[in-house]
């Protein structure tokens, strides 16, 4: 199997592009990448960490010709902010912009409304511009805000909850430059719930030392996206286009180098393919909860920026650590049985954070059996512990009470929850609370540097796409918007300087020959309602795979098991939708979403065989100690597209030639590494 490693330049930081830069190690093969290890120093370098592998695809392309035309940054921006489904004198839609955003969250949000101060943004989003991971996030946002907390204290419970796998300067950065995030959401309008005092009321949750969550009720998420969303529909230079699913990414490669121009879409209502071209694209599409069958996340999530990325040949970390949140609603332990619901319904960390007490249908506490923090140890301990407590029980839910609190204490803080379980009724100021995990957050993803930049010139990227190194094993409670706000903004700067520089290289780029337009399906209704009903099918298939095989609690068997039944679940698929006349340049909106899913699961599943321990998030029974020599990131780079089947590949194609491959000691990059 032919595998690539990304050349040492393409990896350096820069004010353009980049990752941190360094030495190259070897790397256990899998099937779709090859999955390496190495450990991310405060330098901005990554040291030599083991050798595992010996064989390397360098990069060999013809140099493309550029030709001076118009400069990037002058194109001609559509102000129509209705939806439109014209079709262009060219055989489709384009958009032009500086920037193109994906994904309408706090991160893409929050970047939009900073870079539109020096150029025109398109926003291209999923579904409503507000149904996104953000709007759904309960609890609120970490920050030192006490006189009587501290920075210090806040980077020592990110790194303790990360299991010592965070990146150290990563960690303080974000730590350091959140409280000034914070005052700036405030000073949008954001409205924070306040003591009696009228200070801001702050809370705590698992894992952290002190009082140091800001949060509107148990709504935070819901507040923050209206503040912003107000903001973003009244700027000029932003114009945000709903219903829009990202298919690809537009890129070149020139040489050992892949620059992004922006980004292809479908637009579901018009059933139309819809172009956005600019000098910037920020991934900003959230998460990938819909891997598995009960998520927190909202039906969108299905891990399309990771996919994308992927696919585009950016280099992706750390995806073995997917967060199950400990308490989910269990929709059996309630009177009244809900409908069929896309997501599960969160309770957030808070309620144990505020003392609610955590027990078995026994009514007997538990989580002193395994950890002396209790109720408040961090999410992986605690999801792990219920699990247990499930399995040695054989039951489906515990409980999770705060009725010992005053009730308007309760209805205060929970109002969103009381009035939710109250729908079935429940009255969680009388009653516990039936729970579960599901799964939640995806610490690893697209791998970025301290300014949002990725391996691909002129791609960023912020929020839970990413693996920006702050979360390490195991995301710490309220810190995902906190690094969305953090990355969103230190990534403005960088992206403007982009946009400049390619303005002033004036080149043009031939669009229809470099990137052949894709159609909307448009099958017969038999064969477009076969392909529909069989794709729901598998999509059920591989969530069952990864909750059944690569759950809260995993061995090196059952990870192979799963990756076979993903294998042979994609061929069996993809033979599928050939066989009922879809074609490579087809797309449609269950296709490209199950397309993300399966590349997502595999990434998942590759890099839990290659860590052998248990940190954090990935437990694992064959491994079941802490080993330090294995405390590094697990980097994965993509597969050529010889080695990739069809959904696992651009639909543009990025290499003009083909690779060769080279042993280790032919290898121009290992020859530099030990020169």
């Amino acid at each position: 199997m032919e595998l690539q490693a990304m050349a040492s330049s393409s990896l350096a930081r820069s004010p353009f592009m980049g990752l941190n830069s360094g030495d190259s190690c070897a790397a256990r093969i899998t099937p779709r990448c090859l999955v390496s290890r190495r450990s991310v120093g405060s330098t901005g370098r990554f040291p030599i960490a083991r050798e595992r592998q010996v064989s390397f695809l360098p990069l060999k392309t013809k140099r493309k010709k550029i030709l001076l035309s118009s400069p990037v940054a002058s194109f001609n921006t559509n102000r129509d902010r209705a939806a439109s489904c014209e079709l262009d004198n060219g055989g489709g839609l384009t958009k032009y912009s500086d920037f193109v955003v994906v994904g309408s969250g706090i991160a893409g949000l929050r970047y939009a409304l900073a870079v539109a101060e020096q150029g025109t943004v398109n926003v291209v989003t999923k579904s409503e511009p507000h149904e996104s991971n953000t709007q759904y996030a309960q609890g609120g946002v970490s920050a030192v805000l006490d006189p009587l907390d501290s920075v210090e204290s806040h980077i020592r419970d990110t790194i303790v909850a990360g299991a010592f796998l965070c990146d150290e300067e990563t960690v303080e950065v974000v730590c350091r430059e959140g409280p000034e995030r914070v005052r700036e959401l405030m000073a949008m309008g954001v409205s924070f719930d306040h003591s009696e005092d009228g200070q801001l009321h702050l809370a705590r949750e698992g894992g952290h030392s002190h009082h140091r969550i800001v949060h509107a009720a148990d709504m935070t998420g819901r507040e923050i996206e209206r503040a912003l969303l107000a903001a973003v529909r009244r700027h000029p230079n932003i114009n945000i286009f709903e219903h829009h699913v990202a298919v690809d990414l537009l890129t070149i490669q020139d040489d050992t180098t892949v620059t992004c121009y922006g980004i292809d879409t479908l637009d579901v209502r018009c059933n139309q393919v819809v172009r956005f071209l600019g000098g910037v694209t920020m991934l900003a599409s959230g998460g990938s909860g819909h891997i598995y069958p009960s998520t927190t996340n909202p039906l969108v999530s299905t891990g399309d920026g990771v996919a994308l990325a992927h696919r585009a040949h950016a280099v992706v970390s750390n995806m073995e650590f997917v967060q199950f949140h400990p308490t989910a609603l269990a929709d059996e332990g309630l009177k009244i049985q809900p409908p069929g619901r896309e997501n599960a319904f969160l309770i957030t960390e808070a309620v144990r954070g505020d003392g609610g007490r955590l027990y078995n249908q026994d009514m007997e506490r538990f989580m002193s059996q395994y950890d002396e923090r209790e109720e408040l140890a961090p999410r992986d301990v605690v999801a792990r512990s219920i699990d247990d407590q499930l399995k040695k029980r054989n039951e489906k839910y515990v409980y999770l009470d705060i009725s010992h609190k005053p009730a308007h204490e309760i209805l205060h803080h929970f109002p969103n929850i009381a009035a939710e379980c109250m729908k079935y009724g429940l009255d969680i100021t009388k009653e516990p609370i039936p729970v579960v995990p599901a799964a939640h957050y995806m610490c690893g993803g697209v791998q970025t540097g301290l300014k949002g930049e990725t391996s691909i010139m002129g791609l960023y990227a912020a929020g839970e796409v990413t693996c920006t190194g702050l979360h390490g094993a195991n995301r710490l409670a309220s810190n995902s918007l906190l690094e969305a706000l953090v990355f969103a903004q230190r990534a403005v700067e960088p992206s403007i300087g982009f946009v400049r520089y390619m303005a002033g290289m004036q080149f043009n780029i031939d669009e229809a020959s470099e990137w052949p337009r894709l159609v909307a399906a448009n099958l017969e209704q038999s064969q477009s309602e076969a392909i529909i009903s069989f794709t729901k099918a598998q999509r059920k298939r591989l969530q069952q795979i990864m909750w059944e095989y690569v759950g809260i609690v995993r061995s090196t068997e059952r990870l192979e098991i799963a990756q076979a039944a993903l294998s042979g679940l994609q061929k069996e698929w993809e033979e599928f939708l050939f066989n009922h006349g879809w074609n490579r340049s087809m797309v449609g909106l269950e296709v490209c979403e199950m397309r993300n899913l399966i590349t997502v699961a595999n990434l998942v599943v590759s890099s839990a065989l290659v860590r052998q321990e248990s940190r954090g998030l990935h437990y694992t029974v064959d491994f079941p100690e802490l080993v330090e020599s294995e405390r590094l990131p697990t980097i994965l780079f993509p597969s050529t597209p010889m080695a990739s089947t069809w959904s696992t590949q651009q639909v543009h194609t990025v290499y003009k030639e083909p690779f060769s491959l080279f042993t280790k000691s032919e290898s121009p990059l290992v020859s530099e590494l030990e020169r």
